[in-house]
C-alpha cells in the first residue's frame, strides 16, 4: 500500500434545492451508494441572499443516520419532538444522532450577512440505527485548533490530529473532521487511518492532494482518496481551507428514501408508514 493516498475520484458538486426551497450544493449524495461509505450526503450552502435559504427546512423526520451542521457564518435555529431546541451560530458545529426516530426543524435566522455551512449526513450501522436520538452541540470556542510551525491551522472537530483532540465524541464510524486553513506556499501531512474513507472539500482557494504532480483541487470542488496512510496537502500562490474527513466503512446494504436510511425496503416501508401513523417517535 502506498504511503500516500492518490486522488480516486474529483469531486464536482452540483447546484440543488432542498428542505421548502433552500438553494444549496450538493457535493455528493445522489445515491452514489457505497462510495462514501459510511457517509451519505454533504451539502454546502452559501449565499448572502436570503431569498436563497430563509425557507429553511420544516418539521422532517430522521432515522437511522446521524446528520451533522457545521456553521461558518450565519445562524440556523433549531426544534425537535424531543423539546430541544437553539441556535447553531457561527463556527458551532451540532452532530446529531438520529437514531430510531426524530422530527426536527432546521431555520435560518437572517441577520444580515451570509449563510455559508456544511450539513453532512453518516450512516449506522445496523445494530444501532434504532439507538436513542442525542444531540453533541459544540459551540466554537470550544473547537480547537492545532497551529503548525508553516503556520497551517487545523481545527479538530472529531478525532485526533497531532495531539488535538475534538470535542465530538463516542461516535461510531470513529470518525475525523477537520477544518484545514493553509497559508499560500506551504504543505503539511495528514496521518489517516488506513482502514478509513477519506475525502477532502476545499472552499477557499486552492489545494493540490497529489504527491507526484501539480493538480490542484479548487474551491468548490473536492477529492475522494484511495488508499493510504497519509494525505499530503499543498498550496500554491492561493492558499485554502478546506475540511477532510474520514470515518469507517459500514459494508451493508443501503435502503435510502429522503430523510430515512435503513438497511431493506421493509424496514424503510415500515418507518414511514410509522411516520403517516403518528407512531415514529419511540
Amino acid at each position: 500500500m502506498d504511503t500516500y493516498r492518490k486522488i480516486e475520484r474529483i469531486i464536482h458538486g452540483q447546484a440543488t434545492s432542498d428542505g421548502a426551497g433552500v438553494k444549496l450544493t450538493r457535493i455528493f449524495g445522489f445515491y452514489e451508494e457505497g462510495l462514501f461509505d459510511p457517509f451519505l450526503l454533504l451539502d454546502f450552502f452559501g449565499s448572502d441572499n436570503p431569498d436563497d435559504f430563509m425557507a429553511g427546512f420544516p418539521w422532517h423526520p430522521h432515522r437511522g443516520i446521524e446528520t451533522v451542521t457545521y456553521m461558518l457564518d450565519g445562524r440556523v435555529e433549531h426544534g425537535d419532538s424531543m423539546g430541544n431546541s437553539g441556535v447553531i451560530g457561527k463556527g458551532d458545529i451540532q452532530w446529531m444522532t438520529a437514531g430510531r426516530g426524530i422530527i426536527h426543524q432546521e431555520m435560518p435566522k437572517y441577520d444580515g450577512g451570509r449563510m455559508h455551512g456544511f450539513q453532512l449526513w453518516v450512516n449506522l450501522p445496523s445494530a444501532y440505527k434504532m439507538i436513542a436520538p442525542r444531540y453533541q452541540d459544540i459551540p466554537a470556542g470550544k473547537i480547537p485548533a492545532a497551529i503548525l510551525e508553516n503556520q497551517v491551522s487545523v481545527k479538530v472537530i472529531a478525532g485526533t490530529f497531532n495531539g488535538v483532540k475534538g470535542p465530538v465524541e463516542n461516535i461510531i464510524a470513529g470518525p475525523v473532521y477537520l477544518d484545514v486553513e493553509m497559508p499560500a506556499d506551504t504543505e503539511f501531512i495528514i496521518p489517516v487511518n488506513s482502514e478509513h474513507t477519506a475525502f477532502a472539500y476545499v472552499f477557499e482557494g486552492e489545494a493540490g492532494f497529489n504527491p507526484a504532480g501539480n493538480e490542484t483541487i479548487k474551491s468548490g470542488e473536492g477529492a475522494l482518496f484511495g488508499n493510504g496512510f497519509e494525505i499530503l496537502a499543498k498550496t500554491g500562490k492561493a492558499g485554502a481551507r478546506f475540511i477532510l474527513i474520514s470515518g469507517m466503512p459500514i459494508r451493508e446494504p443501503i435502503a435510502w428514501r429522503g430523510p430515512i436510511v435503513m438497511n431493506s425496503d421493509e424496514e424503510l416501508a415500515t418507518a414511514f408508514r410509522e411516520y403517516r401513523d403518528g407512531t415514529f417517535i419511540k
